[in-house]
This record gives structure tokens, C-alpha cells and sequence, in this order.
């Protein structure tokens, strides 16, 4: 059954759809020795699938892992500054695994990493909001109309946020601790969020994705997701 190159890379564990797709673009996937071009299709039992050369293998065993990322760490499969990876703290999983999202270089907490390509697509989509709270500690003073309006949405340069939910604010000396809960995944959006209130991040942890907690999870080690949890997961928003 004829199916597009980029659902098949996925599929196969090397990389998102979306990763794939750009793949596709940089014109290091071939089928059949001929270039291959965005949205064709291809049956695995029948063509033969390179990339950079090396011929596309059969689905892996998909599985897919809760990390409790570091501080430090970069969410990549490689880095032109050479900084550690994520991927570096699963390396004794003999999977390829490539993150769901992204959590940035200073930024720590859940993070997943999958070679199950339709999770991942699942959990990107824009369609599906899936809930992801974050702890933040900012310098200075959040107030509650600050709260208020993030809680309504907040005109970045992108355009207006999707309502959030705030709660859990304290202040520590001359700082101030929230919890917030968002529907969408906008580029190091939390910060740009704090920033927009002239608010300086300290800490930005994130806490929960959908019903995933880092329960029992310490620092720099993660624990696989039954299949139960991949099920619900992909069902999620």
C-alpha cells in the first residue's frame, strides 16, 4: 500500500513528519534512485527508500519515554555548537528516539522522545491543544492583572495567545512563583509571555503534559510509557 514518504520516514523511527518533510525538501530522499518530491508516495515492499544513501529499514519497535530533562541540554538530534543533547540521556535505549517539541537550551522538565511517528504527529498537530503546565519563577512582581490578562491572552509579535490558565502565584523575596497551563506550542512562548509584562524568566520548568506528571522522576533520568499511556496520549486534546 502506497503511503506519503514522510508519514514512512516517521513510521520508521528516523525522524517527525515534519523533520522528514524537510528532508524530503533538502533533496536527500530518493525513491528508486530518482530525487524524491514533496508529497509523493511510495510502498516500502515495493520501492526502495534512501536517505543520504541508506536504505530506509522496516518499522521499528516503537517506544516511547518521559525525561526529566536537564538544564544544559539541547532538544536536537545534533547541535552546531556542539552542545550536549537530550538524546545523550537515552543512549543505552538502542532505538533511534528524536523529541516530541521542544523544551529550550535553559529550560528543564517533562519532555518526550518517541520513534513512534503518529504520536508525535498527534501531539504536534495544531488541532489537538494538548494541555502543558509549566512552574515559572520570574524576577520581580506578577501581579493579578498580570495573571488576568495571560489567563485572557497576550498580543506577542505572532499574534494574540490562546487563553491560559494561571494559578498557584507566590512571591519569594523579590521574586515571584506561578504555575501556567497552555492549549499551544508557540517558540520559547512562556518566556515571550513574561517578557511581554517585563518580566524576567529565572526558572521554567514544565510540569505536566496532558495527564503526564514528572511524579517520582528525578533529574536526568526518564522511565518508558506503557502502552496504555501512548494510547490515551495519542487520544489526548
Amino acid at each position: 500500500m502506497q503511503e506519503r514518504l514522510q508519514k514512512l520516514i516517521s513510521r520508521a523511527g528516523l525522524a517527525s513528519r515534519r523533520q522528514a518533510e524537510e528532508w524530503i525538501r533538502q533533496g536527500r530522499v530518493t525513491v528508486n534512485n530518482r530525487t524524491a518530491h514533496l508529497g509523493q508516495s511510495a510502498d516500502l515492499k515495493i520501492d526502495q527508500i534512501k536517505i543520504d544513501g541508506a536504505p530506509l529499514k522496516s518499522e521499528e519497535q516503537k517506544i516511547t519515554v518521559l525525561l526529566n530533562k536537564p538544564r544544559g541540554y539541547v532538544c536536537s538530534l545534533k547541535d552546531p555548537q556542539g552542545r550536549t543533547l537530550v538524546t545523550d540521556l537515552v543512549k543505552d535505549i538502542p532505538e533511534r528516539l528524536f523529541p516530541v517539541g521542544r523544551l529550550d537550551y535553559n529550560s528543564e522538565g517533562l519532555l518526550l522522545l518517541t520513534n513512534d511517528g503518529d504520536l508525535s504527529h498527534a501531539l504536534s498537530h495544531p488541532g489537538k491543544k494538548v494541555e502543558k503546565t509549566y512552574l515559572v519563577k520570574v524576577r520581580g512582581r506578577f501581579t493579578g492583572a498580570m495573571a488576568e490578562q495571560m489567563s485572557r491572552g497576550v498580543l506577542l509579535e505572532d499574534g494574540m495567545t490562546l487563553p491560559a490558565k494561571v494559578k498557584n502565584v507566590r512571591a519569594v523575596a523579590n521574586n515571584c512563583w506561578f504555575e501556567v497551563t497552555l492549549r499551544e506550542g508557540r517558540n520559547r512562548q512562556v518566556r515571550r509571555m513574561c517578557e511581554f509584562f517585563g518580566l524576567t524568566v529565572v526558572r521554567l520548568k514544565r510540569i505536566k503534559i496532558a495527564f503526564l506528571t514528572l511524579d517520582g522522576l528525578r533529574t536526568g533520568t526518564y522511565r518508558a510509557l506503557s502502552a496504555a499511556e501512548v494510547k490515551k496520549l495519542k487520544s489526548s486534546g
